[in-house]
């Protein structure tokens, strides 16, 4: 892999189920450090491409490759790069939250997973909170501890599908905050939400997914916050 190839490269990706299209040629590249945000309606195909990225859901054509790795050819290895956080935690409620990310810290191998663990709980800041069960937890810390169990691997590319549902707006603005931090020149994220604004803060690149296509793709700094919206509706009623 060259120093100038996509970190993530995404080629004629579809899906379908049956009769109905989820992705129809779905073609994309990002750079290392970038951070897109992929608005869309339900049904637009956003958990799908995520979940295919994840290699939860296999592709009916297309390619999906991460720092060189194939998808289909080398899976292992691309997992091994990713993380997820998905409307399931995958946190077990009977633990407390310090056993959670031991528990996943010593599944992916992690040298020296108590202190891994307790890296992370600083990082999303509930290392006051290490004793108590997870179904203790409020559902803004709830998500705190999944984003620590998705990074538990140190990840290249973090996936996020849809993390502020159900969060209220003092916990929206810690993720937000939290999301920030995660975003170093060294770590990729792709995240899609129904949320404009709060997509529109964190990321550096916008696309806007509509049945099954990727109709809009633009660097934020190109993008006028004021008339996005306008933007947005205007691209899906012309589809």
């Amino acid at each position: 892999m060259s120093e100038n190839s996509p970190f993530l490269s995404i080629s004629g990706l579809c899906k379908s189920y049956g009769s109905r299209v989820a992705l129809r040629g779905i073609d994309l590249d990002l750079q290392r450090g970038e951070f897109l945000c992929l608005f869309g309606p339900n049904g637009a195909g956003k958990s799908t491409l995520l979940k295919i990225i994840a290699t939860l859901l296999r592709p009916n054509a297309g390619q999906v490759r991460v720092q060189g790795y194939d998808l289909k050819e080398q899976p292992e290895q691309y997992r091994s790069r990713l993380g997820m956080v998905s409307h399931q935690s995958f946190v077990y409620q009977d633990l407390t939250v310090l056993e959670n990310l031991e528990f996943y810290a010593a599944l992916y191998g992690v040298e020296q997973p108590r202190q891994r663990a307790l890296q992370l709980l600083e990082q999303v800041n509930l290392a006051d909170r290490y004793d108590m069960p997870a179904a203790n937890l409020s559902r803004g810390m709830q998500q705190r501890l999944t984003i620590a169990r998705a990074l538990v691997n140190d990840p290249a590319l973090l996936l996020l599908d849809e993390p502020y549902t159900g969060l209220d707006e003092h916990a929206a603005s810690v993720l937000r905050e939290q999301l920030q931090i995660l975003h170093d020149r060294k770590r990729t994220i792709i995240m899609v939400t129904h949320n404009l604004r709060r997509g529109m803060e964190s990321a550096t690149r916008l696309g806007i997914l509509a049945r099954g296509k990727l109709v809009y793709l633009q660097q934020k700094e190109a993008v006028d916050p004021s008339t996005f919206e306008q933007l947005y509706f205007r691209h899906l009623e012309a589809l």
